[in-house]
């Protein structure tokens, strides 16, 4: 019994000197840490990708003037200011944007998520004559340029009739340049920003759930509409959550939209597109010494950088405080299957 249990670490030694000597180890080997290495070089390069706008950004955010100067402070200042951020804050009234962006976003994104969960119920669960034909036309909307169609918007928003009542009533019509009414209008009728791609998102769920649910409701005595709203939509909250979050983020971004119908800067996005000659204008009171501040490009990079910082500051909080919920209703969505 000894002598087996001394002959055992021989043994094993033996088996270990074996396997290293084949060939198919190594290549076992090699095929795990070349994973490994190609897995740390595609996550870093993700990353790299992602985070170094923002690391730029809070660098020349945190800079003096004299630091943009200095060819030698590249990215640490040597004296940290929030100068710049005092700026943005009371040039821009960063208040009043912060404000109106935040209910602009939350009523599009409530508006949004009724309109496309009832569409993307009824392409899901009702079948009718050309109801394909339909869906594909609602995917088309994702494929075109908002560019084709800016300049019919422009004109139907800025001389706005329904059914030509407004005209009627007070001899011209409507003029909603300059108000939020296009978004909400948009919004309510299935024409906002990315609204296929939620109404996509709704009808694939939808399709996922089986229909033994409804038709248990049915036979216990519900109708249409009660089963929607009590039995189907509690089930929905996944999808629910990643087309909230989607639109939310989606609104706060937009420009080409904001731009296109306001003509102040009253949200984020058209802020950022004003504030270096914003700022200039409230640093000299405007004429040519603005002007010679709006041709700085170190001062223009600077503003810009600081107003992207803190526009974007808002939807961070947000991430950190939403980021387990949207993640588990993404995964239960299916969005990423």
């Amino acid at each position: 019994m000894k002598t087996e249990t001394a002959a055992m670490p021989h043994r094993s030694r033996k088996e270990q000197l074996h396997r290293l000597a084949s060939a198919a180890y190594w290549v076992e080997f090699s095929k795990k840490w070349l994973w490994v290495i190609a897995r740390f070089v595609l996550v870093f390069g993700i990353s790299f990708v992602i985070l170094y706008p923002i690391l730029l950004k809070l660098s020349i955010a945190f800079k003096s003037m004299d630091d943009l100067y200095d060819s030698t402070v590249i990215w640490v200042p040597q004296a940290f200011t929030l100068e710049n951020f005092r700026l943005v804050f009371t040039a821009m009234n960063y208040p009043a944007v912060l404000r109106n962006t935040l209910l602009l976003s939350s009523a599009v994104m409530v508006l949004q998520t009724i309109i496309c969960v009832l569409a993307g119920y009824g392409f899901a669960r009702i079948k009718f004559k050309g109801s394909g034909l339909l869906f594909a036309a609602v995917i088309f909307t994702i494929l075109v340029p908002s560019q084709t169609i800016m300049i019919p918007l422009y004109l139907h928003f800025k001389n706005f009739d329904l059914f030509g009542l407004i005209e009627l009533f007070t001899g011209k019509p409507a003029n909603l340049i300059n108000t939020y009414w296009p978004f909400i209008i948009s919004s309510m009728l299935g024409m906002g920003v990315k609204t296929g791609l939620y109404v996509y998102i709704f009808r694939q769920f939808f399709k996922g759930i089986p229909r033994e649910i409804e038709e248990a409701a049915y036979v216990d005595g519900a109708g249409y509409f009660t089963t929607f709203a009590r039995v189907i939509l509690p089930n929905a909250i996944p999808s629910m959550v990643t087309v909230m979050l989607f639109s939310f983020v989606w609104q706060w971004n937009d420009s080409f939209f904001t731009n296109m119908y306001l003509n102040e800067p009253k949200v984020m996005s058209s802020m950022m597109s004003s504030a270096g000659y914003g700022i200039a204008t409230y640093m000299t009171g405007g004429g040519q010494a603005a002007n010679s501040l709006v041709q700085d490009p170190f001062f223009m990079s600077m503003m810009m950088n600081t107003s992207v910082l803190m526009a974007i500051l808002p939807l961070i909080i947000l991430y950190v405080f939403v980021q387990r919920h949207f993640v588990e209703s993404v995964e239960r969505s299916g969005l990423v299957g």
